[in-house]
């Protein structure tokens, strides 16, 4: 248990370093214009009813793939250098407008990993199965942290600084397949989603305030953090996807992606029988005591009129009190409190025209439903380009616009010949130069196929399910 413990520490530990789910170089280099192009293994997770392509093609057995990143909504290397001895308080607080309009509600830290497991992606004919290792997280600062450092604490309201964490991890095992008609096919991913941990702030039971008494020329503040934990989660996920045949050159593909995706946590799970896990072993500690199986942890604090003469004179600790204690989560019966994470789901919808042999423009718009983890309830269009002029070297550029990243430019390339498929994608996330970028996404991968390479069907719109009826 001793290893099991250190592996999954390090993975929490690693959103905060790295940071869509369910990602891959060509996705990534296209900036997400992918529900028509995803091909193989790659189309699950974007767009299944796109297997239907792969009749006649050879078999993609991914040897691996590796896709991190992370992304946040203000800071960057121009934002430093432009507040850099600015003048915060000039042309009516200016910069300090510009700085709450950027961050918004909260500054926000979104992060993901995401990794195939080796030789345990496979896709033939009209079907795929597929193993992927998950990890994401997402952390907000409220606004009003932002206020108080720069305006200092107002007296005409108080002040809410009640922080926002989540980090999951899960494997993903999917099964794939589409059928296919005379003019158009749809598909399915059918997943089994087995989450490793889950800690995460319940906001329900959360709170932060801080006040200003304008009476004594103090201020106040007390808060509660409820931080809860899931060890050995499970659930289930459904991928569908739609997709028309070529014509003239043309093609529109929609998908919805985690349609009913959620996973239970604080059940019997064999993950936890693997990592020890129940009423006398826990795997985190919290204020120097080990957090077992129903129970959560708590950080509290409170502020007790404390003023300017106070926080010069005093100590940090005599004016700040804070407290760290583990208590039970548990219901009716001693058994640990069930609660259940919602996977957020996608909406994609995209076009794309094969302009000449070598040249393939496609676009996509795609939308979360709840403001959570790595998606966003706003539209993110995007466009990209793939040029096919040497086959065995295909280039990708895209750039897209809303959604989570604002802004994205996004560059690739693959390197294909005979059965290995390599492919390198890279992004600038929320910015579109190495200056101005808020985030970063890096990818690459390695696939296998026929002896014979798999050209034919990645350089092309897809392959001839009905050559009777063609002829």
């Amino acid at each position: 248990m001793k290893y099991s413990r250190i592996i999954i520490v390090c993975l929490i530990g690693m959103q905060f370093l790295f940071g869509q789910a369910k990602s891959d170089p060509r996705l990534v280099s296209m900036a997400g214009a992918y529900t028509t192009l995803a091909d193989g293994i790659y189309t699950v997770g974007v767009n299944p009813a796109n297997l239907a392509f792969q009749h006649g093609k050879p078999f993609m057995l991914q040897l691996g793939t590796l896709n991190f990143g992370f992304v946040n909504n203000y800071l960057s290397l121009e934002n430093y250098t432009d507040l850099s001895g600015a003048n915060l308080e000039a042309n009516n607080q200016e910069k300090k407008k510009e700085i709450y309009d950027e961050i918004g509600d909260a500054l926000r830290f979104t992060t993901d990993i995401h990794m195939g497991l080796p030789a345990l992606n496979y896709a033939s004919g009209n079907m795929a199965f597929t193993s992927d290792l998950i990890v994401v997280g997402d952390v907000g600062l409220p606004i009003d942290m932002f206020y108080l450092m720069l305006d200092g604490n107002p007296v005409e309201r108080p002040l809410d600084l009640t922080m926002q964490y989540e980090v999951m991890g899960l494997a993903e095992y999917g099964f794939s397949f589409a059928v296919p008609y005379e003019k158009f096919s749809w598909g399915i991913t059918l997943k089994y989603l087995q989450g490793l941990f889950y800690l995460g702030i319940d906001p329900d039971s959360s709170y932060t305030n801080v006040y200003t008494d304008t009476l004594n020329v103090a201020f106040y503040g007390d808060g509660r953090y409820f931080i809860r934990q899931g060890i050995g989660g499970n659930g289930y996920g459904v991928d569908l996807g739609f997709t028309t045949y070529e014509f003239n050159g043309w093609k529109v593909g929609v998908s919805l992606i985690n349609a009913l995706g959620t996973i239970y946590w604080n059940r019997p799970s064999g993950m936890k029988d693997l990592l020890g896990i129940d009423e006398n072993n826990g795997l985190f500690t919290w204020g120097g005591q080990e957090v077992l199986e129903g129970q959560a942890m708590v950080y509290g604090f409170n502020i007790d009129s404390v003023n300017g003469i106070g926080l010069m004179e005093n100590s940090f600790e005599d004016n700040f009190n804070s407290t760290k204690s583990v208590v039970a989560d548990t219901i009716d019966g001693g058994d640990p409190r069930p609660f259940t994470i919602r996977y957020p789901s996608l909406f994609r919808i995209g076009i794309q025209k094969q302009v000449d042999p070598d040249f393939l423009i496609v676009s996509d718009m795609v939308a979360g439903f709840q403001d959570r983890l790595f998606v966003q309830r706003k539209w993110k269009w995007s466009i990209g380009v793939k040029f096919t002029r040497f086959p065995g070297f295909p280039l990708r550029l895209g750039y897209s616009w809303g959604g989570k990243d604002y802004k994205q430019l996004g560059l690739g390339i693959g390197i294909h010949k005979g059965p290995i498929m390599f492919d390198f994608g890279l992004a600038f996330r929320n910015g579109i130069w190495l200056h101005s970028m808020k985030g970063l996404a890096l990818s690459f991968g390695v696939s296998f196929t026929g002896l014979s390479g798999r050209s034919s069907g990645e350089d092309e719109p897809g392959g001839e399910l009905f050559p009777d009826e063609e002829e």
